[in-house]
């Protein structure tokens, strides 16, 4: 793929290279950031329940800002294509700002699902344009490096963000979790943005449709289907479900390659990959903290820690497929991490009744090194299959993708566990989510391995053109 050359018109031979080291700290910076605050959320979610009550709404807080999120990725992906990505980061920035002084003053869980939501369409926007970045700015030797140390960046905010969530959730209040990241964002974007200016439109630019209006109608459609699953009223849920899916549908396909399906080897493989592994770890993940502080009676200092493991591990797995994925096979890895997803999650299910705590901590470790491992891998064979000028369509289809996935995997899981609190079956019903969650790596492997290498030449001979019918433009 050919690659616009570094700010500057240098060409460097790594990440901290002159002329691409003012990005790769911004870039970095900007990661932390939006480390902090996911899981800064998820630790201090249970208390903020507690407080403002409406269980059945916990999973909403997490599906309502990453369908609004599909809506500034496909933002972030027209206008990165267009103009570069300086305008749609700096946009971004100011809502997830703007969010999280919202949900840091919700006087209800309504409102929290609200400021949630006005955060993940800034929140879109941010992962969208750095996926573009990595395939704009750095060469082909240098993007796992990037993911790997994007996964780093995750290190800090994972062995202290848990940790000060949970403390100043459960002795101070979870509100100052939200309203304590808002001046982060300021030296974040000060430090971003001139790079990103710096690096400017790509060179060959063309003016196409904007998809933000097919993602919103996804957005609607997907917030419908979700709705119905949550309702609890059969009479209310089956037209919502119906309604759903048939304004999600066209949309979907639009914004999807051809053959996602069928993970059709190339880019449909790899979004359709991205898909499964969000779908079933967020699926899980979202309901450990509350598995341990409403089942085990644990605090959420506690789901700190664990929520710490995972981050630590995600890492590791993201160094591993850096330095061995072309020796031992990229595909491989990524079969091995849905393969370490689905162990994690069958071993949370003893924690849900009798086993020590700690064993929580060790399998969803293992789930984090899987996801650690699945989800660059997948990402690299994304940028693999994106000719050059259209990273903005692929990231759009990639990140559209995973966030949808890990919206209706919180979702799916939240209308579970709603209806298992209501039935006094909280426990159980966490079983029942577990168990279907780990199922849903099994697809994942099939994906994996139509990223092959083999896979991909069956199908370059087979179907000439393909590369470019893979990747999703609009008009």
């Amino acid at each position: 793929m050919h690659v616009d050359p570094a700010p500057g018109g240098l060409h460097p031979v790594g990440v901290m290279s002159p002329g691409l080291r003012a990005l790769t700290i911004g870039l970095v910076l900007t990661v932390t950031l939006v480390a902090f605050e996911a899981l800064a959320v998820a630790t201090a979610l249970p208390a903020a329940e507690d407080d403002l009550g409406d269980v059945q709404l916990y999973g909403w807080v997490f599906s309502a800002f990453l369908l609004a999120s599909l809506v500034g990725i496909a933002f972030a992906g027209d206008r990165s294509d267009i103009g570069g990505p300086a305008f749609p980061y700096t946009a971004g920035l100011i809502l997830f700002g703007l969010g999280l002084a919202i949900g840091g003053f919700a006087p209800s869980m309504a409102v929290l699902v609200g400021a949630r939501a006005l955060q993940g369409l800034g929140a879109g926007a941010i992962p969208a344009v750095s996926y573009v970045v990595i395939g704009r700015a750095y060469p082909d030797a240098l993007r796992g490096r990037m993911f790997a140390l994007y996964a780093t960046a995750w290190v800090l905010p994972g062995l202290v963000g848990p940790g000060l969530a949970g403390t100043v959730a459960e002795y101070l209040s979870w509100r100052l979790v939200f309203i304590g990241i808002i001046p982060v964002i300021a030296g974040a974007g000060a430090l971003t943005i001139p790079a990103l200016i710096a690096l400017g439109p790509p060179a060959n630019s063309q003016p196409r449709a904007s998809l933000v209006p097919t993602s919103t109608m996804l957005a609607l459609g997907a917030g419908c289907f979700l709705t119905g699953l949550t309702t609890g009223d059969p009479r209310f849920a089956v037209p919502l479900v119906i309604a759903g899916i048939a304004l999600a549908w066209r949309p979907f396909q639009r914004l999807m390659p051809p053959g996602i399906v069928t993970a059709r080897s190339g880019l449909a493989a790899a979004v359709a990959g991205i898909a499964l592994v969000n779908f079933t770890f967020f699926g899980v993940d979202a309901f450990v903290p509350l598995m341990l502080t409403d089942v085990r009676g644990q605090t959420t200092v506690v789901a700190g820690v664990v929520i710490t493991s995972v981050t630590l591990t995600w890492t590791c797995g993201t160094w591993l497929m850096e330095r061995m994925g072309s020796k031992l096979g990229r595909h491989r890895l990524i079969a091995a991490g849905f393969l370490l997803i689905g162990l994690g999650t069958v071993g949370l299910l003893p924690v849900v009744g009798s086993a020590p705590v700690f064993v929580a901590a060790i399998a969803w470790g293992i789930g984090g090194l899987g996801i650690g491992m699945a989800y660059p891998g997948i990402s690299l064979a994304a940028l693999e299959a994106t000719p050059a000028g259209n990273e903005g369509s692929a990231a759009t289809s990639m990140k559209t993708a995973e966030f949808l996935a890990s919206a209706m995997g919180a979702g799916v899981a939240g209308a579970i566990v709603g209806i298992g609190e209501s039935h006094d079956w909280l426990a159980g019903s966490l079983r029942l989510n577990f168990g279907l969650m780990a199922l849903v790596c099994l697809p994942g492997l099939f994906a994996a391995m139509r990223l092959s290498p083999a896979a991909r030449h069956r199908a370059d001979d087979s179907l000439p053109g393909t590369q470019d019918a893979d990747v999703v433009t609009a008009g």
